[in-house]
This record gives C-alpha cells, structure tokens and sequence, in this order.
C-alpha cells in the first residue's frame, strides 16, 4: 500500500510541477567509498535486499551499510550479475558460475570451468547478460548461449552475433546486430518478422510498460508497439535521444521510463503526461555515461555508470530543487508563479520558468518575503517594499526588511513586521500609504493576532510583547509580557498559532496567554511533547513543521495524538537556513526554502513499517560466528542493514545490555569499544516520532581476559599452592631456625648468666678484699692514729715536764715529779718502729706515686709528705718526727723546692691531690 502511495505522489509531482526542474534525491558512490574499478557494467538486487555490482574485476556487494567485493579465481573481468534466491550468478571472460554464502563465507562455485563450453565461435567470449527463464538460468555471451538447468550445461547458438537477450512476458528475444529480433521457441531461435525496423539496428532494451512494447535502439532512439506491430515513438524527447546513445532502459511502475544514455545521464520520462526529467552530471550525477540500471524493492533506480554508482530516489515523497550555478544564493520564500516559481534570497528575486533561472532586474540584494497578492507579489526588501507585476520590479515605499506580510482576519488591514518595528497598511493595492504601529520601535520578525485592537510581536532578539491600539490604529499601550512575567532568558521568542491558539515558545517552554488574569500560563500539551526543539514552521491548521537535532518533522493531529513525519537529514543536511525556515503548502505537498533551492515534500501518514533488520558483527575484521568469541577490552564492529535505501529507510538506534539513552546508528554501522567478559547483546529500535520500537536483537560472547582463562586460573592454582608450599617450608625452616636460634640464645644466655655470675662473686670478693683493705686501712688507721695518740701524749708529758721545771724550784721535788712524767709517758723503741712501720704501709700507693714521680726525695721528705697528706700542722708533725716545729718549716721549704711547688699553692692540697 505504501509502495503505491509512494506512485502517487511521483506521479503527482510529475504532474503538479511541469516545466519545472524539481529532482529526485541523487546519492553517488565513488571509487573511494567502495574501493573498486571505474565501470560498473551490471547491477542487480538480491533476495537479501542487498545491491550487487558487475565492477570489473570485482563483484561488489552492499547492504546499506557496508561494501564488500570479490573476485573470481581467474581474477578476469566480471561482466554480469542476477540474483536467484540465495545466489549471485555473475559472467565474466570465458568462465560463469555463482557465488553461495557458507557459514557466514560467501565462496564461489563454477559452471564452467574444465567443460571445455567455450570453444568454436565462443573461443574468445565474454557473459554480458544473466537471465532466468521457466527454471533455467541463462548465461548470454555474444555467440553463444548457456542455458543451465538441473546441474546441467547446454550451447544455444545465436544465428548470427547478438547484442543483449531480453525476457518481456512469456518471450525471451535476442537482438542481433544487423539481422533484428529473434525469439527463443523450444531451444531455437526464430526470426520475429513483424519488427523488421530493428535491421542493422543495435537494441540496448526492451521492455513493456502497460499493453505496449518499449524498443530502445542504441542511435535510432525509442520504438513502440506489440507482438504485431511497430512503429518510431511520438515523442518530442525521442528525436534528442538518437544523439544521446542509449545504453541500458527500465520501466517502472508500469509507467516511467528510466534510459540510461552514454553522453548525458538518465532520462525519466512519464508515458502518461510526456514529462521528462534529466539527471546528468550538471545536477546529481557524478558521470554522465549510464551503462546499467536496475529498479530496487522501493521502486527507486540504482545505476551503474563508467565511473562510479549512483541511487536515484524517484519513488521518494522528496523532491528537490538546487541551484548547481551559484547565482541563486540562499533561498529565504519562494512562491508559485506561472506554473514556476518566485524566490526570494539574499541575492535578489528570481523566477523559475520553463527550467530556466532568471534573475529579475533591479532586485539585487537581501529579500525576506514573498506574499501573492493576486497577479502581483509583495516583496519584503532589504531596500524598502516592492511590488512584481511580472514584468518588473517597482519600489512602493522605503518600509525596509519586511520580514513578513499578514492579513489581519480581525481589522481589515494588513501587518508588516520590518527592521523598525510593525507598519500598517490599510489597503494592500495602495502600498504606498501606511503608518507605523506607535510605541515599538524594535526590530519585529514574527507578529499574530486573535482578537481586534490587539496584536503580539516578537522581537528579533528577546523579548514577546502585547500591543494593543484603538480602531485608528493609535497605540494605548506596549507590554513587555515576558518581563512583567519574570521570565528573563526570553531570548528567540516563537510565536506560533495553530487552530485558533495562540502559543509563546520561550526558553523550551510553551505558554498561552490567559487574558483574565493577564499572564502567561504554560501549555502542558505543546512542552510534554514540543519541549526542546531548534524551530517551529507554522504552514496551516492541519500540519506544521519542527526542526530538532537538526532533522525536521512534519506534524499532524488526530484528536489529542501528535504524528510524526520524518524527512530524512540526507534530503536537507547542510542545507537548512537557521531562524529564517518557510513553508507553504499546495495540495497536499509542503515546499520548504533551503540554502540554494527548495524541498518539495509529499504529506503522507507513513504506516509503522514492519522492519526486519539484518545484525552482523565483525571482530578484528572478521564475521562472529557461534564458534567465535570476541576478546576481552576489545573492540566489535556491528552493522545493521534493514533493505531499504531510500525514503522509508528506518532511523535506527542501539542499546547495549539494555543500557539507556539510546544511542543513534550512524550510516547503519557502530563500534563497541572496551567490552567486559560475558554474554553481551545488542538491542536494535526504530525510531517513529518520538518512540522507540524494537526491531531486533544480537547476543555474543566476550572471552575472559587472558589472565581469567582456565589455563591462567590453573596456574594460579599451582601458584598458590606453591606459595603455601614454599610457606609452609620457609615456615618449618624458620621454626628450626628459630629453635636452634633459641637453643643458642639459651646456651648464650646461659654463658652470660655465668659471666655474670662469675664477675658478680669476682665483684664480691673484690669487695669483700676491698672491705676487709679498707678494715685493714682502718686498723692500719687506728694504730696510726693510737700511735699519734702515743706521739701526742709525749708531746703533752714533755709539756708537763717543761711546766714543772718552770714552777718548781725543789730540784728534788723537780727531779722526781720528771721522773714520774717520764715514766709515765715514755714510747718504747719497738712502738717508734711498729709506728713507721704501719704508717708507710697504710700509704703505699701514695709513696709508690710519690717516689715514681719524684725519685730524689729521701726517707724523710717522703714521712714529711705522709704527715702532710694526713693533713697535720707543722706542730703535730714535729714531735712524730723528732725534731722542732722550726725544724719543721725548713723541712717543708725544702719539700716545696724539691717538688717545685710554687709558695701560693697548699703544700698539703698537693699531697692529697698527688695521682
């Protein structure tokens, strides 16, 4: 159904927009895109819905999504390709057979090789044609003729050398170079003896279109008629084709004819209006030399040309205007005039007439708008407002930049939003008096109204405001709405109005005035479902148009549900003309303004398609089969083609392990980068309008990382069993060790208690023979000090004796008071000695120092220094001594000498400091 309707609007637009140039959407392909030769010789479609190309020494294979090619073991070159079920025939030099795909290999089998088919007149022959007729398929050279059936080869030979062999209903023809037609009847070939014009004549197609048989001769142009008669087609178009040199011709639809000529592109040509279209290379076509054509599943044409491949998109509800010269400039409206066009850009106005681009005079520079009023055109100039009668262009008034031109419906007059703010014309043929809308003196681009004395304009630049004025258009008053209603990012206002409503777009929110309360109220309707969009085309009540993300849509409603038309971005990409889009419709086709040219787009509520994607995955350049796993962190190449290539080709976008958001599918191709370990799968949506419908899904598996396979957790088993080992023996090891280290410590332990204990008895013994030198001392001490004791009670009896003798004067009485004092104090000898004897002995070290240090001293200097290190005066020592304290001193000066002691230092400090 949607096929048909797609006929429809072709042949609507065929009809509708004669004498105009508008194109079906060309899309080349070029070497670089699919890596091949220059000559494309065959095209044809397969069952997969995949296109494949006789490219030389190449067949090539795409799907939508990617370019594959082969070639042939004999790498000779490929002349032709036809589809059969899950097979590609292809013919080449001396050699035909088929390409099969095998678990997931596309491998190629020979019908020909080792049958020795090629000899004879067929000796040096090449397969320029593949067809199936009944159930054989035929393999056409220019001599000979194989036929192929039940895994079988014969020769059909030609009576005389062919060109190409045609199959038309039930009949299978064969034209010759100079004896016309022949007809394949029971395996041989009979002359058709009702079209004997096509003597000497070279056919390069035919085909039936309706009852009528279509014979395109290669310089003799087109040939018309049936099984019984022919005659030269009645069309001016034919006369300019014998010059073109036919190649290759295609019906389609039961009514277009597609002819592919060698020196200026394709023809389309509708039977049933004789309107004729020609694409070549001034405006679509990369070459100029069609040498095959093919029609797809979508009724569109795919071309294979001398240099390069090329799809036309002639069954598309898009067609397209585009100025290939330059001059036009980028187009801000356009408007119909006399079965062409008007256009308004930023070059000057231009008509379209008779597929010629006009300029007309004196209208160069920036125009805005168009607006028909009758027979003439209002015209919104950068320089002021004109008016186009069709003969030229007359200035009626220095209003300059009239963005736009509105009737109001409420106060009989028109609005002109310009540079400066709004004029007001009372009567649209008297252009030439206006007055200005008071009080707004801002550059206003979008103005709209629903109720008298009061209209809404948008600033340029930010700001929506209310003016309302009384029935002489005299200003009361000029609101800044979106500033008494706090909204401060109010930049790029739209004002759009649709069905009798008026809505505010401002900062992704839609609002509508409530007069009431006089405020801005948010339409919940239009931002739940327009919230983020890049602009809003109003055309009518029934269908206006968005921009988002760069792609438009067209809307329609049906009650409350909003539907979604989506133009594909191939049609417009690049082209689109930021905050200056236009849109008017005639019928039931939209025209939309681009850069350089127009759109011309059919409406048609497009059916939810039931899409049937085809997924396959490539990893390291390979497809992933269910015996292949993809490695860990690695990347996966998936493709997605879903058989369309034109219009109703899905907008598809992918989720992984059913992640969100979405992500679009780019050319139908996508990588996935960094892939964890597992089972993956890949969801494949449709997007229709705002949702998303899923199509498919794919699952693969990524292999562990290498340090996660069997064999890496084997060793790291056997790692850690050896770590445990290891540690049990470095373990063991260290407990002996630490044993044999506490036996040693323990036996040292044990010395050191020894050492101890032995140096703490030789301390003790020390100690004690300290003690019992130091009680030795102290006796040696006592017996010194009793022996002083002794000297000391000499000392006193002497004194006695000498007090006696001074107070007695009795000598008898004195003599035996001496003698009593004598005997009572008198040392023996053997005390003197025993006294010397201990007293040197108690000092030894002293002495021992003292002599070593001062060898000179004699017996009696060293008893002097013994005194003087016990600290005794001069007086005590005299008695000890045995000689007079004057003796004393004199001693004493002669110890300092000796010991070179100077006479402020102690005498007796020396001794007891002597080391």
């Amino acid at each position: 159904m949607l096929r048909k309707v797609f006929v429809l609007v072709a042949c609507l637009l065929f009809v509708s927009l004669k004498a105009q140039e508008l194109l079906p959407f060309v899309e080349n392909f070029t070497k670089s895109d699919y890596n091949g030769d220059n000559q494309v010789w065959d095209v044809e479609q397969g069952a997969d819905k995949s296109l494949y190309f006789a490219n030389h020494h190449f067949m090539l294979r795409y799907n939508g999504v990617k370019w594959q090619k082969y070639t042939l073991p004999n790498k000779t070159v490929i002349r032709s390709v036809f589809a059969d079920g899950n097979r590609i025939y292809c013919g080449s030099y001396k050699e035909f057979g088929y390409w099969q795909e095998n678990n997931g290999k596309t491998q190629y089998v020979s019908l020909s090789k080792a049958k020795d088919l090629f000899n004879g007149f067929a000796d040096n022959e090449e397969v320029w044609k593949i067809f199936k007729y009944k159930k054989a398929i035929y393999f056409q050279a220019f001599n000979v003729l194989y036929k192929y059936e039940n895994g079988k080869t014969t020769k059909i030979a030609f009576p005389s050398q062919v060109s190409y062999c045609y199959v038309v209903d039930s009949h299978v023809y064969a034209a010759t170079v100079r004896n016309g037609i022949y007809e394949l009847v029971n395996n041989e070939f009979k002359t058709v003896e009702n079209w004997p014009q096509l003597k000497e004549t070279v056919v390069h197609g035919i085909e039936k279109c309706g009852s009528d048989i279509f014979i395109f001769t290669k310089t003799k142009g087109i040939l018309k008629g049936n099984n019984s008669v022919l005659s030269v087609w009645n069309n001016p178009v034919n006369d300019v084709l014998k010059n073109e040199v036919i190649l290759t011709a295609k019906v389609v639809n039961n009514r277009i004819l597609a002819i592919g000529t060698a020196l200026n592109g394709l023809y389309l040509i509708d039977i049933y209006n004789n309107t004729v279209k020609n694409i070549n290379r001034n405006n679509g076509l990369k070459n100029n030399a069609v040498l095959s054509v093919t029609v797809d599943a979508e009724s569109n044409l795919w071309l294979g040309l001398d240099n390069g491949i090329a799809h036309v998109e002639i069954n598309s509800p898009v067609w397209l205007f585009t100025d290939t010269s330059g001059i036009l400039g980028s187009v801000y409206s356009l408007s119909t005039y006399n079965n062409g066009f008007l256009f308004a850009t930023n070059h000057g106005l231009f008509k379209l007439l008779d597929n010629k681009l006009q300029t007309v005079p004196k209208s160069q520079g920036q125009i805005w708008n168009i607006y028909q009023n009758g027979d003439k055109y209002i015209i919104g100039h950068n320089d002021g407002t004109f008016v186009f009668d069709g003969n030229g262009l007359t200035k009626i008034n220095p209003v300059n930049g009239g963005w736009n031109f509105v009737k109001s419906v409420y106060d009989e007059a028109y609005f002109q939003p310009n540079y400066s703010g709004v004029v007001i014309y009372q009567d649209n043929n008297n252009l030439a008096q206006w007055q200005v809308l008071g009080g707004i003196t801002k550059p206003i681009r979008y103005i709209a109204q629903t109720r008298r004395g009061e209209l809404w304009a948008a600033d340029s630049h930010r700001g929506l405001y209310r003016i309302t004025y009384d029935k002489d258009f005299s200003v009361k008053r000029v609101e800044n709405v979106s500033e008494k209603n706090g909204i401060k990012a109010d930049f790029g206002v739209k004002i759009f109005q649709y069905r009798n409503e008026l809505l505010f777009y401002i900062n992704n929110v839609w609002y509508n005035y409530n007069s009431l309360a006089e405020k801005l109220e948010k339409n919940n309707t239009f931002t739940k479902e327009f919230n983020i969009i890049d602009d809003i085309i109003p055309v009518d009540d029934e269908v206006f148009i968005i921009v988002k993300d760069a792609k438009l849509y067209a809307i329609t409603q049906s009650g409350s549900v909003f539907h979604y038309e989506l133009i594909p971005e191939k049609y417009y990409q690049g082209r689109l003309i930021s905050d200056n889009m236009k849109a008017y419709r005639q019928g039931n086709t939209l025209f939309v303004n681009l850069d350089d040219g127009f759109m011309a787009y059919q409406i048609h509520k497009k059916e939810l398609q039931p899409y049937k994607v085809d997924i396959q995955a490539y990893y390291e350049g390979k497809p992933i089969t269910n015996d292949i796993k993809t490695g860990y962190n690695q990347s996966v190449e998936i493709n997605v083609s879903s058989g369309y290539y034109g219009f109703d080709k899905p907008v598809l976008y992918y989720s992984l392990n059913e992640e969100k958001p979405y992500m679009p599918i780019d050319n139908g191709q996508f990588t996935l980068s960094s892939l964890g370990s597992g089972k993956q799968e890949v969801e494949i949506y449709s997007l229709e309008g705002e949702k998303y419908n899923k199509l498919a899904a794919y699952k693969f598996h990524v292999k562990k990382p290498w340090y996660f396979s069997i064999y890496m957790i084997l060793a790291y088993i056997m790692a850690i069993a050896g770590i445990f080992f290891l540690y049990y023996r470095w373990n063991n090891l260290r407990y002996k060790q630490k044993l044999k280290l506490n036996e040693e410590e323990l036996k040292h332990m044990t010395q050191i208690l020894e050492l101890e204990m032995e140096a703490e008895n030789k301390l003790r013994r020390e100690q004690h023979e300290k003690h019992m030198l130091e009680a030795e001392v102290q006796n040696k001490a006592s017996e010194v000090a009793g022996k002083s004791l002794s000297i000391a009670k000499h000392s006193e009896m002497i004194e006695s004796i000498q007090q006696v003798l001074d107070d007695e004067n009795n000598a008898d009485q004195l003599k035996s008071k001496i003698k009593r004092i004598i005997k009572a104090n008198t040392l023996s000898k053997n005390e003197w000695q025993s006294f010397e004897r201990n007293l040197l002995k108690s000092h030894e070290d002293f002495v021992s120092r003292l002599t070593k240090n001062y060898p000179e001293l004699t017996p009696k200097d060293i008893k002097l220094s013994i005194y003087l290190r016990m600290n005794l005066s001069s007086k005590e020592i005299a008695p000890l001594m045995n000689i007079s304290y004057r003796g004393v001193e004199l001693h004493r000066y002669r110890l300092r000498k000796k010991l070179q002691i100077m006479t402020d230092e102690s005498l007796n400090s020396f001794m007891i400091t002597l080391q």
